[in-house]
């Protein structure tokens, strides 16, 4: 499922870093940047309207896993949803004020292995404003149909409390979005090769 962990064949494979743009969405995961088991930065450059700005930044998954960059009730956050039976947030306490930001979130990976938690922080023009923990993440894959998008969360959302669908859509502009990822660390593919051979074990044995 997971082909930086397989070595299968990934177009995205030696890519450390994405430029998306407003309208980019049904992103297959497999089309997609891989931020599994690593750390990985996320960068928003946004024009917030007066009266302030809702809705999906960049998401990708859904209600049963994922995660999203989004704004609610004026106010930038991110969700990391693990496979719906838990999601970790950090939100930033006050609105943007209308004009130009610039939101990034940077989640630092635990690493020692696959599906390892993290720190999450969160920035507002280079100044952090919110930090929290992610537990632990999905190590091999979010969703076999939902996607990723820009400025919208379609299908399920990843977030609770945004909408639904068309709900979902971003209520300001944005200009771009940045998506980066570190290398995989050394230890993270032993313990995936680890798993997958004794997993391949367990079959042949219950064969």
């Amino acid at each position: 499922m997971n082909p930086a962990i397989e070595g299968r064949p990934d177009v995205l494979r030696n890519r450390a870093s994405l430029t998306l743009y407003e309208g980019m969405q049904g992103m297959l995961e497999n089309t997609f940047m891989n931020v599994k088991n690593r750390s990985s930065k996320i960068t928003a450059d946004l024009e917030i309207p007066a009266g302030g700005a809702n809705g999906a930044i960049l998401s990708q998954g859904g209600r049963f896993g994922g995660w999203s960059l989004y704004m609610k009730d004026g106010k930038p956050a991110y969700t990391y949803n693990f496979l719906g039976l838990a999601r970790y947030t950090v939100a930033a306490p006050e609105a943007l004020p209308a004009g130009p930001a610039t939101v990034t979130l940077d989640f630092v990976y635990d690493g020692g292995g696959v599906g390892k938690g993290g720190k999450a922080t969160l920035y507002v023009n280079g100044k952090p404003v919110a930090e929290g923990r992610v537990e632990k993440t999905q190590p091999n894959v979010f969703s076999a149909d939902e996607t990723a998008d820009v400025g919208i969360d379609n299908q399920t959302p990843v977030a609770e409390g945004i909408g639904i669908g068309p709900d979902t859509r971003f209520t300001g502009k944005i200009n771009k979005v940045t998506l980066e990822v570190s290398p995989m660390g050394s230890a993270t593919k032993t313990a995936a090769k680890a798993s997958e051979a004794n997993a391949e074990a367990k079959k042949k044995w219950s064969d």
